[in-house]
Formats: structure tokens, C-alpha cells, sequence
């Protein structure tokens, strides 16, 4: 109880109606889904209410809002503390004129992965299954109330987490982001929040970007040489990196369009399987 209050009073009346606003924007995180950005335009949404409040100036208000429409995906459950996190960095930027506006983004990027890893862990492997398996005695039984009570079950911890998540995340950044700033440890945490961060989106791209190829060289009727297979023994995934490396180079060095790449990359696997190399 002590700490719910002290928390409480480190938040001003208006910060206290700003973290409401962004809990209920937060439920439109994957509202806009798209390839290349994923919840990036539900998370601006949220944070449109604090932009709004701490920036005055037009130009400021723009950077911040390009700043909040880079890539983000995870849990939604965990979504709301990385929120709070955000918009207090976003606070200490427009208060402090030579704060390292990079961090923000690092700082998001390096909680994306490792939140979704115990989000998807905790509710979907865990509370989900024990929800489930609560539901279905009771609706084996012929008790109409299944449905709901998996509800309750299932949603009254994930908004519990959402609520407060969002809260501890905005004191938490103010309170440490400050100090690390008086500090002079901040540009050391974006450093290392940036390492993390590109190592997860690493592990995404391996995950995410597939390319197996299937032809092969036969040689009287017999396959002499497995094509994946020695491509595997070089580099693992080597070809999905090369990809990603050439959509990365296109993107940035040469200007090409997002939307031209998504359609290329589409042609690109309808041929190759059309001729079956993958």
C-alpha cells in the first residue's frame, strides 16, 4: 500500500489522466497492422496524448511522432509498461534540451523482444490453458457460465498487468531515466539498449524471413548434391540474410519505396516457386 501511494504521488493530476488515455488507446495497438511496421501507428496513438501535453512546438511535436512510428511488436499485455517507459523518456527529452533523443527508440526496441518472450510465455502458455481448462469442466457439466467465467479467468490478470504495467513503467522511467541522466550514463544505456535491441531484431528476421531452397543437382536420376542442405553447412540462413540485407541496402541507400519492396518480395517468391528453386 505504501508503494502504490508513493507512486501515486510522484504523479500529478494530469500525468495521472494521460496514463489513462494511453491504457485505453493501448487497446488499439494492432488496430493498423502492416508488414513493415507492425503496431507502430496503434503505439503513436498511444502516445499522441503525451506529445501533445510535453511539446509545444510544432517542429518537436513532428520528430516525436516520427519517432513513435518505428517498428513495434509485443505482447500486448506487456505493451503498456514499455508505454510508460516511452513516454517518460519523451518527457525528459522535451524538458532536457541536449537529451539523447536516440535512446527512446533503443530503449523500445531492446524491451520488445524480451516482454513478448514472457508475455507470450505467462498468458498465452500459461493463463490461456488454465482458463481453457476451467472453461471446458464447467460447460462439460452444463454450465452456461463457461464462456464468461474463461473471460474473467483470462482478462482480469491481463488488464491488471496492462493498468499497472503501464503506471510502474512511467515512474520507473522517471525516477531512473532521470538519474541515469544526471549520471551521464545515459548515452552508455542506449549503447547497450541499441545491442540488444538489434540482436532481437536478429532473431526476428531469422524467424520471420524464410527462404528454403528446394532445387537440387541430380545426376542420373540421383540427387547428388542437396542444394539447402550445403547452403546450411556455409551459413545457416544465409539466403533469407542476404534478403534482408538487400531489402536494407534498397530501403536506405537507394530511397526505394516500402510498398515496392513488399510487392517485390512477393513476385520474387511466386517466381522461385513457380520454378521451383523454393
Amino acid at each position: 500500500m505504501e508503494e502504490k501511494k508513493m507512486a501515486n504521488n510522484t504523479l500529478s493530476k494530469d500525468e495521472q489522466k494521460l496514463l489513462h488515455q494511453m491504457y485505453w488507446r493501448s487497446f488499439m495497438l494492432y488496430s493498423s497492422v502492416t508488414p513493415a511496421k507492425q503496431g507502430a501507428s496503434g503505439f503513436e496513438y498511444s502516445m499522441l496524448p503525451f506529445i501533445n501535453y510535453f511539446y509545444k512546438d510544432s517542429e518537436d511535436k513532428k520528430e516525436a511522432m516520427v519517432r513513435q512510428m518505428s517498428y513495434f511488436n509485443t505482447n500486448l499485455a506487456m505493451s503498456p509498461f514499455i508505454m510508460g517507459i516511452t513516454a517518460s523518456m519523451e518527457k525528459e527529452n522535451a524538458t532536457k534540451k541536449d537529451f539523447n533523443a536516440d535512446s527512446i527508440n533503443a530503449i523500445k526496441t531492446s524491451l520488445m523482444g524480451p516482454l513478448a518472450g514472457i508475455g507470450d510465455s505467462v498468458f498465452w502458455g500459461v493463463l490461456k490453458a488454465i482458463a481453457a481448462g476451467v472453461a471446458i469442466s464447467l460447460a462439460k457439466s452444463g454450465n452456461f457460465l463457461a464462456p464468461i467465467i474463461f473471460l474473467l479467468i483470462f482478462n482480469i490478470p491481463v488488464q491488471a498487468v496492462r493498468w499497472y504495467g503501464g503506471k510502474l513503467g512511467y515512474t520507473l522511467g522517471s525516477t531512473y531515466i532521470s538519474k541515469l541522466y544526471e549520471n551521464g550514463l545515459i548515452n552508455i544505456l542506449t549503447k547497450a539498449a541499441s545491442i540488444v535491441g538489434l540482436i532481437m531484431v536478429g532473431a526476428m528476421t531469422n524467424q520471420m524471413v524464410l527462404f528454403k531452397v528446394k532445387w537440387n543437382m541430380v545426376m542420373a536420376g540421383k540427387t547428388v548434391l542437396k542444394t539447402q542442405v550445403m547452403l546450411d553447412q556455409i551459413f545457416k540462413g544465409l539466403v533469407p540474410l542476404l534478403i534482408t540485407l538487400l531489402c536494407f541496402y534498397l530501403l536506405k541507400k537507394k530511397n526505394i519505396s516500402i510498398n515496392y519492396l513488399i510487392f517485390g518480395i512477393i513476385i520474387l517468391g511466386i517466381v522461385v516457386s513457380l520454378l521451383g528453386i523454393a
